[in-house]
């Protein structure tokens, strides 16, 4: 009798290096010969936890999870559980010391030996705790099995060379490393070649893309590369720093047609005094000199932020410096945190931890503003016409309002009634907005246009098949990024 594959799941926690990261363990893992879980089934032979580390609460999520597994793992023989990502960076000894019947746990840099790790404790009866210093191979070098057939992520560096006091993704990641261009188009070209007409360059801090191979206007050049690339239609990065913001970057989304419209631009706070706090390079003159700039060159620009509210000895006054820039700046969404400590950075030593009441306060007082400002601006979309990207899976209520949802080039979320033709995920149609909420956009009338692409091609290929449709990857993403209420895309690169 042939024995069956061994099924897994990979749930995901935290930013979009992670989600991406997680398309490459489901990459090694059905490369090994596993097969992805179906949804319906009782569990998986493997469950990996793919971890976050930024928030105060990702140990109690991860150890939650872990806690729920284990009865199931005793009643499961040759169940294994592995744990990666930055959290286990992190921890490493102390996750099989808290957990025991975790299998693996490997780290930010050895992704590439889940399916080793795994094969090992199998046959060992015992953990496999293999953490590496140092990158072993860049991620996009690994196979991947891809969760959209029409828009992916291309990851051009990885690490970060910024000391800011409250972030502890440096030390778990390491130092920014690039790759090269050459390797970064020719893999954008194979995914056009495969139907992807939307990518998404990805890095820690992806406009400091360069400054490990000597070239200060290397992020522009790949921009204006991506634009010479036949079928592809999209281009996004995610995310930049304003310290490494430059002219040129500003020139190239601008007169590059498939750079979008959309810029991701964190703030954190607004107060000079925290930013120096913070180890943030910049200040508010500069980021708001930033925002003009950009407006000029791309007056319908979408821009959103992420910003921490009550870190360590911010005042009132610090914190209406704060409101001060999210008034200026009129962000077309905002990513709001609550400062978290986070046990190995310096500010968690710092004086002056502000209370949990007068944070919640004043987190608040900032989400109303956003909110306001959030409808006051997706307002202004109401009686433009644009060409919306059919997504899969976005809006939840599609079903019921016989709609169809997808990202207008400037990454608002628009729902529109379903055309008389068929659609599929990754072809264009053309509407005109009707209503807008905070939160996402309406087009209640009658498609203008559809235009089937490529993309849809190549979705529909992948779901042809009688086979089970794969789970792929689970996103557990933390809500506390996310503007509320209304759904918000991943919160982007770990509030960098």
């Amino acid at each position: 009798m042939t024995e069956l594959p061994r099924s897994y799941s990979v749930v995901t926690y935290g930013c979009q290096m992670n989600v991406h990261d997680s398309e490459r363990l489901s990459g090694l893992l059905e490369d090994a010969g596993y097969v992805p879980a179906p949804k319906d089934a009782d569990g998986a032979d493997v469950v990996v936890f793919n971890t976050c580390a930024v928030r105060e609460n990702a140990d109690n999520r991860l150890y939650g999870n872990l806690g729920q597994l284990a009865p199931k793992k005793a009643q499961r023989p040759g169940m294994q559980i592995a744990v990666g990502g930055c959290l286990a960076q992190k921890d490493r000894d102390t996750i099989v010391k808290k957990a025991p019947w975790v299998d693996v746990v490997f780290g930010t840099h050895n992704i590439g030996k889940l399916p080793v790790l795994l094969e090992r404790a199998r046959i060992q009866q015992e953990a496999q705790v293999e953490i590496a210093e140092s990158l072993e191979a860049f991620p996009s070098t690994l196979p991947t099995r891809r969760e959209s057939a029409y828009a992916a992520w291309v990851s051009i560096s990885v690490g970060c060379n910024n000391t800011c006091t409250f972030c502890i993704v440096p030390a778990l990641r390491g130092k920014e490393k690039d790759r090269r261009p050459g390797d970064i188009l020719a893999e954008v070209e194979a995914l056009v070649a495969e139907g992807v007409s939307e990518i998404t360059l990805l890095g820690q801090n992806v406009n400091a893309y360069g400054s490990d191979i000597g070239d200060r206007e290397a992020f522009s050049k790949l921009l204006r590369a991506c634009g010479k690339i036949e079928g592809l239609e999209r281009v996004r990065f995610t995310s930049p720093h304003p310290r490494d913001f430059t002219d040129d970057v500003i020139a190239a989304m601008a007169e590059t047609p498939n750079v979008m419209p959309q810029l991701h631009m964190p703030l954190q706070s607004g107060s000079d005094t925290v930013l120096k706090a913070m180890r943030r390079s910049y200040r508010q003159e500069r980021y708001l000199g930033i925002i003009e700039k950009v407006r000029a060159a791309m007056p319908d620009a979408a821009i959103s932020t992420d910003i921490i509210v009550g870190f360590p000895g911010e005042t009132d006054e610090d914190f209406e410096q704060t409101l001060h820039v999210v008034r200026e700046s009129r962000f077309a969404q905002a990513f709001t945190f609550q400062y978290s400590k986070r046990p190995g950075t310096p500010a968690a030593e710092m004086e002056g931890q502000i209370p949990k009441a007068v944070v919640q306060e004043r987190y608040e007082r900032l989400v109303a503003l956003q909110e306001e400002i959030s409808w006051e601006e997706n307002k202004k979309q109401v009686g433009r016409t644009v060409e919306v990207m059919v997504a899969e899976g976005e809006g939840r209520k599609d079903d019921a309002t016989r709609r169809l949802s997808g990202r207008a080039p400037d990454n608002r979320l628009v729902h529109f009634t379903r055309p008389d033709e068929p659609v599929r995920p990754g072809d264009m149609v053309t509407v005109e907005i009707t209503y807008a909420a905070p939160h996402h956009l309406l087009a209640e009338g009658p498609a203008q246009a559809v235009r089937r692409t490529r993309a849809g091609d190549a979705w529909e290929r992948r779901n042809a098949a009688p086979a089970q449709k794969p789970a792929g990857v689970m996103l557990g993403l933390p809500t506390i990024g996310a503007p509320a209420p209304g759904p918000a895309p991943a919160a982007p690169g770990c509030a960098c």
